[in-house]
């Protein structure tokens, strides 16, 4: 499956694959990888590091927003082939390891298949791999760094934002005023007739109140970039972005 890659900042580029995003992080000739789509996606992940003037030998952590199948499709096989270290929140490293799962279930989406888009959306993750096993042998949490950046290319400062998940976490770059927030703040979705900033269909989210209040949280963030985990990038304020978020899921 084919992967769009833009050049979004010094050393930043989003990538859309089939219906989700990640994120490439270069500095130098390392590489750090925000999510990796779902397994369907790893061609066009693979040929997204080629873009880009990398390699999977190159990579030098996999970050996870958190460990839905459609983020979390490629992180075991770079783990595996690679070696390649997989981080995430510490409250998702177990959700990582499928020691549980917290993902929208068959039941959820056939009671919302009279949505627009639900059953179409769900006949794409089933070809994309959203039901195979793609369970991390040993995630870790993210490396220890104080308040401040990961000491990892592109410098990320994980920024806990559960709800969607109990780890979820986006990621801010004071210096180039980018905000990978993963699902918890999209610019849109196949199952979504809103463009814009918006929070996902309620049948996502592990815990909705939690997940709209770290819209609050994405709010104290200063950047005029959103790297979202569903849609295309949002230039203009993330403050703004993620109060109109709040705004539309009242």
């Amino acid at each position: 499956m084919r992967a769009t890659v833009r050049h979004v900042a010094d050393g930043t580029y989003l990538v859309h694959g089939t219906n989700t995003n990640w994120v490439i992080l270069t500095e130098g000739d390392a590489v750090t990888l925000i999510d990796t789509g779902y397994p369907g996606d790893r061609e066009g992940l693979l040929a997204s590091l080629a873009e880009v003037g990398s390699a999977p030998e190159a990579v030098t952590a996999v970050l996870i927003t958190h460990a839905h199948s459609d983020h979390l499709g490629s992180a075991e096989y770079l783990s595996t082939a690679y070696g390649t270290p997989v981080h995430t929140h510490k409250a998702e490293v177990p959700h990582a390891r499928r020691d549980f799962l917290h993902q929208v279930t068959v039941g959820q989406v056939l009671r919302n298949g009279w949505r627009p888009g639900v059953l179409p959306w769900a006949a794409h993750a089933l070809r994309s791999g959203g039901t195979a096993d793609v369970a991390v042998t040993s995630p870790e949490p993210f490396p220890e760094s104080g308040p401040g950046p990961l000491d990892l290319p592109g410098r990320p400062v994980p920024v806990h934002t559960p709800g969607h998940t109990a780890g979820h976490c986006a990621f801010h770059f004071p210096d180039t005023g980018v905000v990978v927030s993963g699902d918890a703040l999209v610019s849109g979705h196949p199952t979504s007739r809103v463009r814009g900033p918006q929070m996902l269909t309620d049948m996502f989210h592990r815990e909705r109140a939690t997940a709209v209040a770290s819209l609050d949280v994405l709010a104290e963030l200063d950047g005029e970039l959103l790297l979202p985990g569903h849609g295309p990038l949002h230039e203009g304020s993330v403050r703004d972005a993620a109060r109109l978020a709040r705004e539309r899921a009242q």
